[in-house]
């Protein structure tokens, strides 16, 4: 898990004429934060960390130190809205979590060894990566950044599916928990394809006659 601080204060004047003005203050971005034991709270959020934040791929699933008006309260990123073509953040969603009930949180899939793969290297496959990230369920202590898959030994034709992933103690699948039928395809290493390849041929052969 690793740790993000974020300083927020609560945000009194609402609607979004206000959320425009907090906007183009350029200094903060509006937010809600809720769940919980406490009601649904609207708060601004110091943009300068806040956007530095978001460039780790960790802080999509780590457990957040938001600190609203000096008070500290543990959440996780539900929602980012982003303006349609500008590089701005327009508002953001954060849930409260506790430390001793579970939460569920999607987490990315990492892919490694790659170039060491048997079905790339030595028999001339491709990875086609068919789930970017898992959704896992765990207790805020046991939160993985991330999720690995080692395809070192992966051979040509061979597809994974979230049942072989190894989690981390205390981390179970979501969609597996639904039943095996749920037992989604992650990344498989396929025959490349030819594009045309014969066709194109066919072609200059064609011409030089």
């Amino acid at each position: 898990m690793s740790d993000f601080i974020l300083k927020a204060s609560v945000r009194n004047d609402l609607g979004k004429g206000a959320s425009r003005r907090l906007r183009r203050a350029n200094q903060q971005v509006p937010a809600v934060v809720y769940g919980g034991t406490k009601g649904a709270q609207s708060i601004s959020v110091e943009k300068t960390a806040f956007y530095k934040a978001i460039e780790d791929e960790s802080f999509f699933s780590s457990v957040i130190n938001l600190v609203i008006d000096g008070t500290e309260e543990q959440v996780v990123v539900r929602d980012l809205q982003r303006h349609p073509f500008k590089p701005l953040l327009t508002h953001a969603d954060f849930m409260r979590v506790d430390a001793t009930h579970a939460i569920t949180i999607n987490v990315p899939l990492h892919v490694l060894n790659e170039e060491k793969c048997v079905g790339i290297k030595d028999q001339g496959g491709e990875l086609h990566v068919l789930a970017n990230e898992v959704a896992i369920s765990c207790l805020p202590k046991d939160l993985p950044d991330f999720l690995e898959v080692d395809i070192s030994k992966v051979e040509l034709g061979t597809t994974l599916h979230l049942s072989d992933l190894t989690l981390p103690a205390g981390v179970t699948s979501v969609d597996l928990s639904h039943g095996e039928e749920h037992d989604n395809a992650v990344l498989s290493i396929t025959k490349v394809k030819v594009r045309g390849g014969d066709a194109e041929e066919g072609e200059e052969e064609a011409s030089a006659e």
